[in-house]
């Protein structure tokens, strides 16, 4: 079996709703303020400026940097609501959910002899959340 590097690692931010509507980046870069930044950017073009959108963050640096915090208003202005959830509660973001899902159910194990493998499934059950992959939150 071959096996890639440990030192390579996929990150993968998200955008996700109740209604099982997925907005994601998947990157082997390291995931920094700016990433971050520029994915909110992102939600802000791409979404109707009359639905609000509100935006559950866990208490991570990249999301309390003063780069981001720079951001806040200007989201707001586009109906972007980020909100920070208490700390030490993961249990409380959907995304944390579909993060272990995809992780402890629907990734094959097959997904882990290579690291392109692995970025292929994920890209893979990621762009299929909603329809082939669903959550049910109720």
């Amino acid at each position: 079996m071959k096996s890639y590097p440990h030192n390579k690692r996929l990150n993968v931010l998200g955008f996700m709703s109740r209604r099982q509507k997925l907005i994601f980046h998947a990157t082997e870069e390291r995931v920094d303020s700016a990433k971050v930044v520029a994915l909110f950017n992102k939600l802000a073009e791409s979404k109707d400026p009359l639905k609000p959108a509100v935006v559950l963050l866990d208490n991570a640096s990249m999301h309390r940097s003063a780069e981001f915090r720079r951001h806040r208003l200007d989201w707001i202005d586009k109906g972007i609501w980020p909100i920070y959830l208490p700390k030490y509660s993961p249990e409380l973001n959907l995304i944390e959910i579909l993060w272990r899902k995809v992780k402890y159910s629907w990734l094959p194990l097959d997904s882990y002899e290579t690291f392109d493998r692995l970025k292929e499934s994920v890209n893979d059950i990621l762009s299929k959340f909603g329809q082939e992959y669903k959550i049910n939150f109720v």
